[in-house]
This record gives structure tokens, C-alpha cells and sequence, in this order.
């Protein structure tokens, strides 16, 4: 393989050299001569034509191996030369480090991709138009061999809306949707993730459910077990015989636990109606100031502070049932409080833009970790004699208002309680 300036020397020599030749027979009418030098020069042409095409059929060779991917063929220069080699020594160099990433590239696409057809998230990449792209295995399997997105799906996108329904061919199917809108390429495109809540809503559904019936089963078993053991007693007795007077006073106690139990089950089932009979809040705007005047004229004691609020604070609620939020947590408070040597209870409230945030705060005794997590389910307490339907009534009301109340409490420094209830 010969060097590339040497042939070019060579060439340019044999040009120059056949030029004049042609140039001296023509002087001198050597038409034979004339006719050599001619078909030399070009042949000497046509071989540095040829030279130079090698050069390009190289560089030709390596952008259809780039437009077709295809990297294994590495560049290799025509004629040893030290610019030559450079050269393909660093085409070779950028197409060894292309057709490494795009291994890697490759290999990370595949695990990805073999990474979202695990999960039963449904992952869909669609275009502007809502025609899809791509997508995982639990799209597949939701939207089967659809080529653009359910009109539900894309009327939940456009709507901003976090819970779709999707009317299936079986039946409807609640969705979770999560959208978010990218540029790809100058195209607007949609990342749209769809998780089917049906079955966690069943799941908590059930689980409420069966809370609920080992509460009843336990509250009602333990009324009427000693109700059936009395009224066997007392119909033993009956048959027995024995002095009228004594037998009668054990029928009149029996009689008697059978009306305190009969009447504290009769409670238990009030107590039951009461949560599933709330009515909906009747939302007025009520002036905080006003609100925390009325709540000292129901709890006049010292250890009970309201904190500052201005007349602007307002909050939409329903009256009534917002002072019967106030006069359970109060209570509770003042029952926490009631072994403090210096008891603590504060009221505060914080208007932002998005609604009033109220905290109920106490020095109390507290509540354990374990406790704290149960104190909103209904019927659980832990105070003797206590229905435990109070924080569970709190919660509903203020779900109902659209709101949230949570707890944060650390035994034996006290709790606070966070309401907020938003402006509409």
C-alpha cells in the first residue's frame, strides 16, 4: 500500500511531465508523440480520479454504516500516510465509542422496558392527537390491540381529572391518571400512567367492613350473653321451689341487669345510627373571632387560651356541626389535662389562601404510637365508660366539609390536633 503523498508526487509529476511532451511533439509535429502523451496523461487522470475516489467510497462506506446503524465496519485508510491514519484512527475511536453507547443504550432501553411489563401500573406514551406509541404489558392487556387512547382516558388527560372510569366491554373499571406532557423530537407527547384503584378500593371497602362487624359482633355479644345466662337463671328459679320473697328479689336484679345491658346495647346502636346519619354541611361563612367568642361562653375555664384572630378570618363551614368538632376535641383536652399540676389548652387558627387551618393543642397526658393510629376508627377508645364515636364523628364532619384532621401527639407532653377546612 503506497503512501498518499507519494502517489500524489507521482501523479502530479506525470501530469506535468505528459503536458509537456504533448506540448514539445505538438511544437515539433510528432503526432505519434502527441497521441502518447495524450492517452498518459489521461490514464494519469483517470488513476488519480480513481485515487481520490477511494478516499470518498471510505468516507461513504461510514455514513451508511451511521445511517444504518451499523457500526461493526471500522474506516481503514487507502495509502499509508500519517494525516491518513490520524484520521481513520479517530473515525475508528468515535464509532468504537458510538457503537458503545448506543449498547449501553440499548441494554438500559431493555431494561426498562422488560422493568415497566412487571409492574401492573398500565404505561402509555402517546402523541398529541391521543394516537399511542408505545406501550407496557398492562396497557396491552387493558387497552388490547387499540391504536389510540379510550376517549374516557383522553377526556381525563384534557381534563386534568386524577380518577377516570373506563367503560369496558365486561364491565367499568376505575383508573388512577397520571399525565404528564414532553417534547420529543419538537412534538408534543403525553406520558400517561393508569392504575386500576378498583381492587385497593375493594380491599379497604372489606377491611372497613370487617372492623366494622368484629366491633358489633363483639358489643353485641358481650350484652346478650349475660341477658341469655340471666334469663336462664331466672327461669331456673321460677321452677325452683324457694321463699316468694327471695326469689322474687333475684328475679327484680335479673330484671335489672337485663335492662342496664338491654339498654346500654340500645345506646351502642344510637351510637351506630349517629355515624351513618350525618347530614351534609350546610357551608356559611363564619367569622372565627365570633366562633372562638362562643367557645369560651361553652368551656369558661382558665386553662383554655384562643389565640389572636382578626375579624377577616373566616371560615366556610357549617356552624353547628363545626362547634360539635370543637366541643368533642375540647373535651378530650380537658380530660387529658385533668392530672396536669399546670394544665394547657390552646386554640389557634391560620388563614392561608387555600382555607383556615385550626390546631387544638394540650399538655396532657398524650397518646401512644399505637393508640394514635386507631383513635379516628369507630367505636375503638380507650376511657371507660367511652362510646368512641367522637373523634370518629370529628373526622366524618370534617371529611364532609372537604377537609382533613390529623394528630400528632408524644405521651406525656401532650397532643395537637390539625383541622383544615378549605375556603370552598
Amino acid at each position: 500500500m503506497k503512501t498518499y503523498v507519494c502517489s500524489l508526487v507521482t501523479h502530479i509529476l506525470g501530469l506535468v511531465l505528459s503536458v509537456a511532451g504533448a506540448t514539445l511533439a505538438f511544437y515539433w509535429q510528432l503526432w505519434f508523440c502527441l497521441a502518447v502523451c495524450v492517452l498518459v496523461a489521461a490514464g494519469l487522470c483517470c488513476n488519480l480520479y480513481r485515487v481520490q475516489m477511494k478516499q470518498v467510497e471510505m468516507m461513504r462506506q461510514i455514513v451508511e454504516g451511521m445511517k444504518r446503524s451499523d457500526f461493526s465496519q471500522l474506516p481503514y485508510p487507502v495509502f499509508r500516510n500519517r494525516a491518513m491514519n490520524e484520521l481513520a484512527a479517530e473515525w475508528t475511536s468515535a464509532i468504537k465509542q458510538v457503537r458503545e453507547r448506543l449498547a449501553d443504550e440499548e441494554v438500559r432501553r431493555q431494561y426498562y422496558g422488560n422493568l415497566l411489563d412487571t409492574v401492573d401500573t398500565a404505561v402509555v406514551v402517546a402523541d398529541g392527537g391521543g394516537r399511542n406509541e408505545w406501550m407496557n404489558r398492562a396497557a396491552r392487556d387493558l387497552f388490547g390491540d387499540l391504536h389510540r387512547m379510550p376517549d374516557e382516558v383522553w377526556d381525563g388527560i384534557r381534563k386534568n381529572d386524577p380518577v377516570i372510569r373506563l367503560e369496558g366491554s365486561a364491565s367499568p373499571v376505575d383508573l388512577a391518571l397520571s399525565a404528564v406532557r414532553v417534547q420529543l423530537q419538537g412534538r408534543e407527547c403525553y406520558m400517561v400512567s393508569l392504575k386500576n384503584i378498583h381492587g385497593a378500593l375493594e380491599k379497604n371497602e372489606m377491611e372497613a367492613w370487617q372492623k366494622l362487624i368484629r366491633v358489633l359482633t363483639h358489643e353485641i355479644m358481650n350484652s346478650i350473653s349475660p341477658i341469655i345466662s340471666l334469663s336462664e337463671t331466672l327461669s331456673e328459679r321460677t321452677q325452683s321451689p324457694g321463699s316468694d320473697k327471695l326469689l322474687q328479689e333475684h328475679i327484680r336484679q335479673g330484671l335489672q341487669v337485663i335492662h342496664r345491658r338491654s339498654k346500654g346495647l340500645l345506646e351502642f346502636v344510637e351510637n351506630y345510627r349517629k355515624l351513618t346519619r350525618i347530614a351534609s354541611p350546610v357551608k356559611r361563612s363564619v367569622q372565627v373571632f365570633s366562633f372562638f367568642a362562643d367557645l369560651r361562653r361553652l368551656f369558661p375555664d382558665e386553662a383554655l387560651r384562643f389565640g389572636e384572630v382578626t375579624p377577616s378570618c373566616v371560615v366556610q363551614a357549617d356552624r353547628a356541626q363545626l362547634e360539635q368538632v370543637f366541643i368533642n376535641l375540647l373535651k378530650n383536652a380537658r380530660e387529658a389535662c385533668s392530672g396536669i399540676p399546670s394544665p394547657k389548652i390552646e386554640v389557634e387558627a391560620l388563614s392561608c389562601s387555600g382555607g383556615v387551618t385550626f390546631m387544638v393543642r394540650d399538655n396532657g397526658v398524650g397518646i401512644l404510637p399505637e393508640v394514635a393510629e386507631r383513635i379516628f376508627v369507630p367505636f375503638f377508645t380507650t376511657k371507660s365508660g367511652g362510646s368512641g364515636i367522637g373523634l370518629s364523628l370529628c373526622k366524618q364532619i370534617v371529611s364532609l366539609h372537604g377537609g382533613y384532621i390529623r394528630v400528632a401527639s408524644e405521651p406525656g407532653k401532650g397532643s395537637c390536633f390539625t383541622l383544615f377546612f378549605p375556603e370552598n
